[in-house]
């Protein structure tokens, strides 16, 4: 944490002069005294990474190298994280409260909520930024939010336990998962409503759009596999089944994605397998799979593509994976059961 600038004015006693600056090691000490660990706040650089804890209703923050740096708290069982885009705010969904959480990164507290709709989970922000289309699982709608008013909008029915959504970068379309139907829905949001529905694999859960906009990765966590869909005609161009040594197909549950910063590489995490994929974009064959923690869940690269960084729900704890060696390099506790990882870019 950088030193806080402090007062010695009101410490100062009769005959005794203490120097205008002192020392940096003087700062630091009487600045972790004055603040609890809870509120303790990083210092405004760039690439903090950002864990949400489900059972501690926080959101853990992390310097880089895994240096734990804060905890925030937040709305109950907090889950997908996103940047608002100006940077200056974390949107969280929290699925037993029914909110979205509005946390502001300068001050480290969350200052405000958006009421939402029953156990929301993953959401996409249209490319102003200024409205939410959140998957509300419990009702099986696509459900859209103004961040300003905080109202909603719209809904659009889907398929039972909806989750992954993405919304494309002209805004016209986004895509949801739909756990129960094995679907990929495809929803104009201009007519609000279905355009189509794309069979996938079984229990489809998150997205990564890639190869520069033409492809839409799903996950499919009870497939063992990612289906690999076109943006151009929305039809399934192949399916990758993953594999890992001593492992059968039914512990490799694919769920949480991560494109790197070059577009050369998607990054799977294999749930309870343990493991995470190392995938080349073009090719589509695995170059590695990497050992970390227990439930491999959410991941996230940091903008530099040196480190992945994975959250592993069932360890509780989150790896750091070295991208050029290939191999895990540190793991760090980050709250009870955590669900997603976000690199401030």
């Amino acid at each position: 944490m950088r030193p806080t600038a402090f007062s010695f004015r009101e410490m100062r006693q009769p005959g005794l002069l203490l120097a205008r600056n002192a020392s940096s090691l003087a700062a630091c000490f009487f600045s972790a005294l004055a603040l609890p660990v809870h509120a303790q706040q990083p210092a405004p650089a760039a690439h903090r990474v950002y864990v949400s804890s489900e059972k501690d209703n926080t959101i853990q923050v992390f310097d880089p190298q895994g240096a734990r740096l804060a905890a925030i708290e937040v709305c109950k069982r907090p889950r997908h994280m996103m940047f608002s885009r100006d940077r200056r705010q974390i949107y969280v969904s929290c699925g037993d409260s029914n909110q979205m959480g509005l946390v502001d990164i300068a001050s480290a507290r969350m200052t405000g909520t958006v009421p939402l709709g029953d156990s929301p989970e993953i959401f996409d922000l249209s490319p102003d930024g200024k409205i939410a289309f959140v998957s509300i699982e419990d009702e099986n709608v696509m459900a859209a939010y103004d961040l300003q008013s905080r109202a909603k909008l719209f809904e659009v029915k889907t398929g039972g336990e909806p989750e992954g959504i993405l919304v494309m970068p002209d805004g016209r379309h986004a895509y949801v998962t739909s756990e129960v139907a094995n679907v990929v829905h495809l929803i104009d949001i201009a007519q609000r409503k279905v355009v189509k529905n794309i069979r996938v694999g079984n229990r489809p859960r998150r997205f990564v759009l890639a190869a520069g906009g033409k492809e839409v990765w799903v996950s499919n966590e009870l497939g063992a596999s990612v289906s690999i869909v076109s943006t151009e005609d929305h039809t399934v161009r192949q399916t990758l089944e993953f594999k890992v040594k001593g492992m059968r197909a039914s512990d490799i549950t694919p769920v949480g994605m991560a494109l790197s910063p070059d577009g050369k590489t998607v990054w799977v995490a294999l749930g309870r397998a343990n493991h995470v994929a190392e995938v080349d974009q073009a090719s589509r064959q695995v170059r590695n799979t990497i050992l970390v923690g227990k439930r491999a869940w959410g991941l996230a690269a940091h903008p530099d593509g040196k480190t992945v960084y994975v959250a592993n729900g069932l360890s509780d704890d989150m790896t750091l994976i070295d991208t050029a060696a290939g191999k895990a390099v540190r793991t760090v506790a980050v709250g009870r059961v955590p669900h997603s990882v976000l690199v401030q870019p």
